[in-house]
């Protein structure tokens, strides 16, 4: 029996007439280059197609490590072999890759595969992308607090309510309360944080005035919760922010927190109606 390790190139000549059979005509794969950046992110994507038995398949995966010609999809329950062509769907967005490798990844992430678009394609998940390289550019550049900016906007251990949407507006909804807060950020308890690097909508209220701002996600501790930088504030607004949340600590005691929020659960995201 062959052996499922052979590579792309001669399971694509191999297999030509099955893959036009499945919908899938094998194009030529982008030229191999110099590394081209990656992103740690973790969308949702549709991806379809014919399994390593040649059955259809259709199934919601986790896409990581994303670039503008790649991705690894993990939590495939469907067996690939490399050299397959499959297509993955991302928002209004289709485009067909090759299946470079695939790994085991054990229970939590099933399957793993990491894929490459085929030359033509164009990449479903370009505008992340575009967000990620923003948000990395922002941070060499020096955008992210310094340790100056930081005593500047010193963090206050106040339940200070807020609410966070995903940034591409897909009706998700979460209310709850700071755990710390200052002008430049938050922290918000959760055992579910979203990774580092992830993009979101940030509202709050300054005198009964709604504030509404870009963030992202700076830090992530496992079971613990998530540092999120505003990054959309002017620096007027984050002096009233600081302000008003020194007037707030200045008023209570340390932390006295709600007892009708507790630590938060990205499993309590809702549709907001």
């Amino acid at each position: 029996m062959p052996s499922r390790k052979r590579n792309y190139e001669t399971l694509a000549q191999g297999n030509n007439q099955a893959a036009n059979a499945k919908g899938y005509g094998r194009s030529r794969v982008l030229p191999q280059s110099m590394p081209e950046p990656r992103f740690d992110v973790d969308l949702m994507i549709r991806v379809f197609g014919m399994d390593a038995n040649d059955r259809p398949f259709s199934q919601e995966v986790h896409a990581r490590d994303i670039s503008e010609h790649g991705a690894k999809f993990s939590g495939l329950e469907t067996q690939l072999t490399p050299g397959d062509i499959i297509g993955a769907h991302f928002g209004a967005k289709k485009a067909r890759c090759e299946v470079m490798n695939v790994e085991d990844a054990g229970a939590l992430r099933r399957i793993e595969v990491g894929v490459r678009l085929m030359e033509g394609q164009t990449c479903p998940w370009q505008e992340e992308v575009g967000i990620q390289r923003a948000t990395a550019d922002a941070s060499i550049s020096g955008s992210k607090p310094a340790a100056s900016e930081k005593r500047r906007f010193p963090r206050q251990r106040i339940p200070f309510p807020i609410e966070i949407r995903d940034h591409r507006g897909a009706g998700m909804h979460m209310s709850t309360n700071t755990s710390d807060v200052a002008g430049s950020g938050c922290y918000i308890e959760t055992r579910m944080p979203l990774p580092v690097n992830h993009i979101l909508e940030i509202t709050f209220w300054l005198n009964s005035e709604p504030v509404h701002t870009s963030a992202t996600v700076r830090t992530c501790d496992g079971g613990v919760g998530m540092g999120i930088e505003f990054t959309g504030l002017d620096e007027p607004t984050r002096k009233r922010l600081q302000q008003h949340v020194d007037a707030v600590a200045a008023e209570s005691s340390p932390f006295a927190t709600d007892p009708g929020r507790g630590p938060a659960s990205l499993s309590s995201l809702s549709p907001k109606v």
